[in-house]
């Protein structure tokens, strides 16, 4: 199945992207740079990438994993045998077409394929190659596996939920993953803006393990300059190094959530005198057991749009505790189309979240589903190499593509 290339007028226009990435944080990072317009080739190996049939929850669309769909849309599908010669060689002619190389093999695995940085700045000196890994290209952790859950005990955040008894608690969904894929865009932006004034492309490393510590900035710095480890509490607030009332409660009909808040006027909204009388910003750590079970033992009376209605009066921070059908059903998401219907050609349509971006003059936008294994193979070898027909198919009868 071919399909014409759709004018995307997007920031990134005129950008090919070669993305021989898989799993999460690589595609998701391609992913965004077509949302941003640019022409994001997704390479993969004739059996296709490890998320196409590994799925989370056993969830498929018909044929689709789940997660293999989440990531993978504004991209054209396309096969090749790296390991055969003619297909190495193949490669190398896309990318003199091409702008940058995304990729998170495990360190080694570029060189070995014959597709790492000096190898392909050799053939196109403009070339951008962004790397994700682990832990980067150096260390004694350089070699051992980069998943998001190890990388979330590697970097200390665990300890900053939950009380002192409680074990350590990761985040609930693929947090190293996500920030790494942000943190590699940003870098390819900055290496085409940059190459922009040079003409020279440049190599990227981006470790997961750096990221996740360079988000923890306020508090990393704080223990490394203070030599305070996050201070875990009797009750369940839900950040360690944040003042009380910062928590989820309990209410009538559901859950609430409550972030910073001035004491004396926490206390004027609960009617209780304890937490009238504490009107230093340190009370909220000093106390912050003794605040949270007064506030816990309150939440009950009201449904939770009650209390918010109730706080709102006194300009004190809250909302409710959604699950997934509740985002679905919520007003301001839907005002704004948070969540995209984007057809597909075998399962009729998929619905994901939007773009999170709005951009006046070049908009970010949904043109492409997640592409079928190799779907655009023949429109990549005949638009942007140039292949014949015949040659298409001896690269086909050959297994090459």
């Amino acid at each position: 199945m071919n399909s014409p290339i759709p004018e995307n007028p997007g920031a990134l226009k005129g950008v090919r992207v070669l993305d021989c990435s898989q799993m999460l944080a690589g595609p998701q990072c391609g992913m965004r740079l077509g949302d941003l317009g640019a022409d994001v080739i997704k390479v993969e190996p004739p059996q296709g990438e490890w998320q196409r049939t590994h799925t989370i929850a056993n969830a498929f669309l018909k044929t689709e994993s789940t997660p293999y769909l989440g990531m993978n849309r504004n991209k054209r599908g396309f096969t090749i045998n790296l390991k055969a010669p003619e297909g190495l060689e193949l490669f190398y002619d896309l990318v003199r077409k091409s702008d940058v190389v995304l990729s998170n093999y495990r360190v080694g695995t570029t060189e070995r394929l014959k597709i790492d940085y000096a190898r392909l700045a050799e053939i196109n000196p403009r070339i951008i190659c962004c790397s994700i890994s682990g832990y980067g290209e150096e260390g004694p952790y350089a070699k051992r596996p980069g998943q998001d859950l190890l990388l979330q005990g590697y970097s200390g955040t665990l300890f900053s939920v939950g009380r002192k008894t409680d074990p350590p608690a990761p985040a609930p969904f693929y947090a190293a993953d996500v920030m790494t894929s942000y943190q590699a865009c940003i870098a390819i932006l900055g290496a085409l803006f940059a190459r922009g004034q040079t003409g020279e492309g440049q190599n990227i490393s981006v470790s997961m393990f750096s990221t996740v510590l360079d988000c923890q900035q306020q508090e990393f710095l704080t223990y490394l300059n203070t030599g305070q480890p996050p201070p875990r509490t009797d009750e369940p607030l839900a950040n360690a190094w944040i003042n009380a009332p910062y928590g989820i409660y309990e209410t009538k009909d559901g859950y609430l959530t409550l972030a910073m808040a001035p004491l004396h006027i926490l206390g004027e909204a609960l009617d209780n005198d304890r937490l009238r009388e504490m009107t230093e910003w340190s009370d909220g750590a000093k106390h912050r057991d003794e605040v949270f079970r007064i506030v816990k033992a309150r939440m009950p009376e009201r449904t939770t749009a009650e209390w918010i209605e109730h706080f709102d009066q006194y300009k004190i921070w809250s909302g409710p505790v959604h699950r997934y059908e509740d985002v679905d059903n919520d007003p301001h998401v839907k005002a704004t189309g948070m969540i995209a219907d984007i057809p597909h050609p075998t399962i009729g349509s998929y619905r994901q979240a939007n773009v999170p971006v709005k951009m006046s003059g070049t908009p970010m936008r949904i043109d492409r589903h997640a592409p079928l294994l190799g779907e655009h193979t023949d429109e990549v070898l005949r638009d942007v190499l140039g292949y014949d027909e015949d040659h298409i198919r001896s690269l086909r009868e050959n297994k090459i593509v």
